[in-house]
């Protein structure tokens, strides 16, 4: 069985015992959750099949990738700031702004956030020189300077357009990036409104449930955003300024829910969030969590972002039976969530289980997994689910705008598995045969600039797909076939 490795959290970085257990049983989930024989694999040449909706294929040449120019890869475009881009602590590392003229990636080595164009016409990206290029702690690499950029992990840009705002699990930071509209170029404020932290770095504020900070994301009205501590087992809640973007954390127990964390709200299933998505209509926040193995609901006041969690079964659902859950199946390291367009259908990846979970959503938003098979598709196993591949290591999920296909990136061998999706029952199935994935496994597709796939991103008209890759330093670029 191949060993994947991931990188140490440096020695100035200090978690409680609680934390090193969690980064001790995720390192434990992906060595496992590779088969034997899958790095390497060469694929057989199969006939080719015709395209099909939803299917995607990988831009020609120079346009179907970009690569950090420390590691340059054939034929794809050189990038800077883009090593590490999409780490395996963080499922949303990659973003693309509402009007769909700049992707957004967190590269975690580079502790910076590369900025490209995109071409809506063709969907090629292109980056421009000096600060415009990127934004990175103390400047490096000719960026643009910024503060708590400290191993990005997750982003997110505000639903107006005008803020991009990024988790840093080393410097166990919350950034606030200023967006220009026009040419999609990344600004912090220096009077201590770019930054929050958990730990005491000059030019930050202080915050709260902020101990390895992972995913993020930004309620559909604005008004919220939301970061899941992976090592904190805590979901902190901050309020947005629309007018500039400022975040500020509310006091008391509306300010954090946690496990165990004094001063902040009691959840349960909190253990490791890894996933969060939130509902169409802003009022629930869906968190998945990798070592409660569960998928959590927060129920979201719309007036003041406070969460709340129900304690008769319908806050959350487990694999592992826990007081005040519903019991559900296939959720062992839970990671990626997603919300289907229609607002009825919630999806999560599990890395240790190999899987993608369905959850019908009722119109007061609360969970239940959907019967059978259709409740689950797991890699190479059809007991009580659907037959998948190119699930070995599932992280990265998006759904396309139009709700026709679900799109899961798998860490390794780098793999993107293409799901088509029922729109009225929200079942999904795996297209048959090369058209199902893009990877390195043998029955997919050919693709470049795909070794530790973590984090995708459909374009905002649904003809895109864009996938970060952290092992290969890279972004590799999809069509998706009408």
């Amino acid at each position: 069985m191949p060993v994947v490795t991931t990188r140490h959290m440096p020695s100035r970085t200090r978690y409680p015992h609680s934390a090193h257990r969690a980064l001790t049983v995720l390192i434990a989930l992906i060595v496992l959750a590779v088969p034997a024989g899958a790095l390497g694999a060469k694929a057989p040449q199969l006939a080719k099949q015709p395209a099909q909706p939803g299917t995607l294929v990988q831009l020609p040449g120079a346009r179907g990738c970009v690569a950090d120019r420390s590691t340059p890869i054939k034929p794809c475009a050189s990038a800077r700031a883009l090593q590490g881009p999409a780490p395996l602590l963080g499922s949303r590392a990659v973003a693309l702004s509402p009007d769909g003229k700049n992707l957004y990636v967190a590269a975690s080595d580079s502790d910076a956030i590369a900025i490209f164009a995109r071409n809506a016409r063709t969907g090629a990206l292109t980056q421009r020189k000096g600060p415009a290029g990127c934004i990175a702690a103390k400047g490096a690499g000719g960026c643009a300077v910024a503060l708590g950029l400290d191993g990005p992990n997750s982003l997110a840009v505000s639903p107006d357009g005008r803020n991009v705002y990024a988790t840093s699990v080393r410097s166990a930071a919350v950034t606030t990036f200023r967006r220009n509209l026009a040419t999609g170029t990344l600004s912090q404020a220096s009077d201590g409104s770019g930054c929050i932290s958990g730990q005491p770095i000059p030019g930050c504020v202080g915050g709260r449930a902020l101990v390895g900070p992972d995913v993020i994301a930004i309620s559909p009205d604005g008004a919220n955003v939301y970061v899941g501590s992976f090592f904190g087992n805590a979901v902190a809640v901050f309020s947005r300024n629309k007018a500039g973007g400022a975040l500020t954390q509310p006091a008391g127990a509306s300010g954090c829910i946690a496990t165990a964390t004094s001063g902040c709200a009691t959840g349960l299933a909190l253990e490791a969030p890894e996933g969060m998505a939130i509902s169409r209509d802003g009022k629930d926040v869906y968190v998945a969590t990798a070592l409660s193995e569960a998928l959590v609901t927060l129920v979201r006041d719309t007036s003041t972002g406070t969460l709340s969690q129900a304690t008769d079964g319908n806050g959350c659902i487990v694999t592992t039976p826990l007081a005040g859950c519903t019991q559900g199946t296939e959720l062992n390291g839970a990671d990626a969530v997603t919300v289907s367009p229609d607002n009825r259908t919630v999806y999560v990846t599990s890395l240790f289980s190999k899987s993608v979970t369905s959850f019908s959503r009722s119109s007061t938003g609360l969970l239940t997994q959907k019967p059978g098979t259709a409740g689950c598709l797991a890699f190479m196993r059809a007991s009580g689910c659907s037959f998948g591949r190119a699930l070995s290591a599932p992280e990265g999920l998006a759904v396309a705008p139009d709700g026709t296909n679900l799109y899961v990136a798998s860490y390794a061998p780098g793999a993107i598995a293409v799901l088509d999706r029922a729109k009225q029952s929200g079942a999904v199935a795996q297209k048959p045969r090369q058209a199902g994935c893009v990877g390195a496994f043998p029955e997919c597709s050919a693709a470049k600039a795909m070794s530790g796939l973590s984090s995708l991103v459909v374009s905002p008209d649904g003809r895109f797909v864009y996938a970060a890759a952290e092992k290969s330093n890279a972004v590799a670029i999809f069509r998706r076939t009408q």
